[in-house]
């Protein structure tokens, strides 16, 4: 199994930034496909950014693309989310979630496919 600890929300204005990190713990000498997801109150847990375990492919939700960038480093088992020009619209629970893979270049976008996930970390955004 692994273990995932988010990190990095806070209360930003709109049109500021943040960086979302997540940190992850147990086996991680297996390829996990990575993902962020967020959940607003009231509503679904939706896909934000997925990336593969190569790093080679990424992919965002329609909103995300040229605001959010999703990255990785594997030999600190790391997976960041820096996110700009953030709207009200924006705020939620982030959480990360990750899911074992045998292909480098896999990228899940439904919360089905991921078996692990941390905690989340609430980002707020005011107008």
């Amino acid at each position: 199994q692994v273990q995932l600890v988010e990190s990095g929300g806070g209360l930003v204005q709109a049109g500021g930034s943040l960086r979302l990190s997540c940190a992850a713990s147990g086996r991680t000498n297996n390829r996990y496909a990575m993902g962020w997801f967020r959940q607003a109150p009231g509503k679904e847990r939706e896909f934000v950014a997925g990336i593969s375990w190569s790093s080679g492919g990424t992919y965002y939700t329609d909103s995300a693309k040229g605001r959010f960038t999703i990255s990785r480093d594997n030999a600190k088992n790391t997976v960041d989310l820096r996110m700009t020009s953030l709207k009200p619209e924006d705020t939620a629970v982030y959480y990360c979630a990750a899911a074992q893979v045998d292909v480098f270049g896999v990228i899940f976008t439904t919360s089905d496919r991921y078996p692990y996930w941390g905690q989340g970390t609430q980002v707020t955004v005011s107008s």
